[in-house]
């Protein structure tokens, strides 16, 4: 009888000692089989073939440009598939390890290491920010066109980005992963100062909510008025989307299609979410990187020809609570397994401050 994907990844973890390494190879197998059922329809595990982890490799690959992943974490994900064949393949369960074909590798993206990756430093944080605060203030106003509701919005999410330490791909939705969904107003607690995310254990976890950024989001749920707790805290603005999910939940709702397209085309389609209860998608990763890239250009950022990217807020929240001598602080913000990993992420500056106190000694 044929093995599955899964099956066999029961059997190589039992065989892995136990300890942190496993519990991530484990949590990297089994994503890995989903993916492989979900987009490759795979399941048996000698249907696994060169061209699935090719497939594979340029998936990982995509997830680090939508800065989902560390090249380097991409890279470690790709050499526990490989290990796991590689150990199907000396069990005799498959002929050869079709992850170490080099065509498959090829598609795996170069790991520069954290050198040139941005980070959101304290100035750009703050004018970022104070450019949000206008663009309300601004909106409330009526001397911009971004209605009220919008201007609300993006504080909001600009203000969860850089003060939370937050990943984009947990409070975004990724249409790579199912799973992925983005947060919704039931997962934030403003008073208990917490917003509950998919994190990158592809377990829920707390991310903490500090004030600034709890405040913006009550505010704009006061203005916005989220038809239901289910609602995305930051929805699409892709028309066709909103009206697909509400074809879709119109008819769930016992409304024929004759009904729907009557429903659709006598009210604004946003009039039909929030009166009919719709649950819309979530803006997307991409599109949130879109909306930022659109923002710094109003607020007149130019980070080096770049713009200020979701995941550097995370980087920069971490390196001024490290660089200020708030190590474990700067552990707890980011939801780091231990302070080893807080260490190795912002190595760069112990090396600076190292260098600084040589520098003393030797002066005197």
């Amino acid at each position: 009888m044929t093995a599955t994907v899964t099956a066999a990844i029961d059997e190589y973890l039992d065989s892995v000692e136990s300890g942190n390494s496993a519990a991530v190879a484990r949590s990297a197998l089994r994503e890995w089989a989903n993916w492989l059922a979900a987009k490759r329809d795979v399941t048996a595990l000698d249907d696994v073939a060169v061209i699935d982890c090719r497939r594979y490799a340029r998936h990982l690959k995509r997830r680090t440009r939508d800065d989902d992943l560390k090249a380097s974490t991409a890279n470690t994900y790709y050499a526990y598939v490989r290990a796991f064949l590689g150990f199907c393949e000396a069990d005799e369960l498959i002929e050869r390890n079709p992850a170490a074909v080099s065509r498959a590798q090829s598609q795996l993206p170069e790991d520069p290491g954290d050198a040139d990756r941005q980070f959101w430093s304290e100035h750009d944080r703050n004018a970022i920010l104070r450019f949000m605060d206008r663009r309300v203030e601004r909106a409330l106003d009526g001397e911009t066109d971004v209605s009220r509701e919008r201007a609300y919005r993006d504080r909001a999410l600009v203000r969860l980005l850089a003060l939370s330490g937050v990943r984009g791909a947990e409070v975004f939705r990724d249409p790579a992963d199912d799973r992925r969904d983005g947060v919704t107003w039931e997962d934030v607690d403003v008073d208990g100062g917490a917003i509950r995310v998919f994190g990158k254990s592809r377990e829920y976890e707390y991310a903490q909510l500090p004030q600034r950024a709890a405040e913006a989001l009550e505010r704009y749920r006061t203005v916005a008025e989220p038809p239901t707790p289910e609602f995305p805290v930051f929805p699409t603005d892709h028309a066709p989307s909103k009206y697909s999910a509400a074809r879709e939940q119109l008819g769930e709702q016992g409304y024929d299609d004759h009904r729907v397209e009557q429903i659709l085309d006598a009210n604004p389609i946003d009039e039909v979410v929030q009166e009919y209860e719709v649950v819309v998608p979530a803006i997307s990763t991409r599109g949130a990187r879109g909306l930022m890239e659109r923002l710094c250009d109003q607020a007149g950022l130019d980070i080096d020809g770049e713009y200020l990217k979701p995941h550097g807020a995370r980087r920069g929240l971490g390196h001024q609570l490290y660089s200020e001598g708030h190590a474990e602080l700067a552990q707890s913000a980011l939801r780091h397994a231990s302070i080893s990993t807080t260490h190795e992420s912002y190595s760069n500056i112990r090396a600076s401050e190292t260098a600084e106190r040589v520098d003393d000694v030797l002066d005197e």
